[in-house]
């Protein structure tokens, strides 16, 4: 099984991911890994990716899940996935892969930013996330206004038992 820690950036995907993944042992993965230095400059000079700046990105991750899931290699990935088409993309077998999505306050996420070092997605840029996300109607939906722990135990509840 894969699966997708989806979200804004800020919303705690790659600690949830990391935290789960520990809690399953399974491997990590996190898709920022994945984008190509060209998008990592539009990203820190403040500028959100398009559609076309995201196709590249999307094919690696895509690629990574192919291989993954023909090695039976259970994982976490953490992937904003903000759109319908991009979780199409990423869902390669439904019965395989599981969206998680982190939702969450603009306030509350936009402070998350504001306190975060060292990572190129700009706190001005969370604007543009909120107007891109089209929430998902196939993910469990979890609120990230309770502690990591509590998160990664609500998300091992709904993988043990699906609504």
């Amino acid at each position: 099984m894969i699966v997708i820690i989806m979200g804004v950036s800020g919303s705690g995907k790659t600690t949830i991911g990391r935290l789960l993944a520990a809690h399953l042992g399974w491997a990590f993965y996190d898709a920022d890994d994945f984008h190509s230095p060209d998008n990592i400059a539009k990203m820190s000079a403040g500028v959100a990716l398009s559609d076309e700046d995201r196709a590249g990105w999307l094919d690696s991750l895509a690629e990574q899940l192919r291989s993954l899931l023909r090695g039976n290699t259970s994982s976490v990935l953490a992937c904003s996935a903000l759109k319908q088409a991009y979780r199409q993309q990423l869902c390669l077998d439904p019965e395989l892969v599981q969206f998680v999505y982190l939702e969450g306050d603009y306030e509350l996420i936009r402070y998350r930013l504001e306190a975060r070092t060292g990572h190129y997605m700009r706190p001005d840029m969370l604007s543009s996330q909120f107007a891109a996300i089209e929430s998902p109607t196939d993910a469990f939906t979890i609120s990230i206004d309770q502690t990591p722990a509590a998160i990664v135990a609500e998300i091992v509840d709904c993988l043990v038992e699906p609504n």
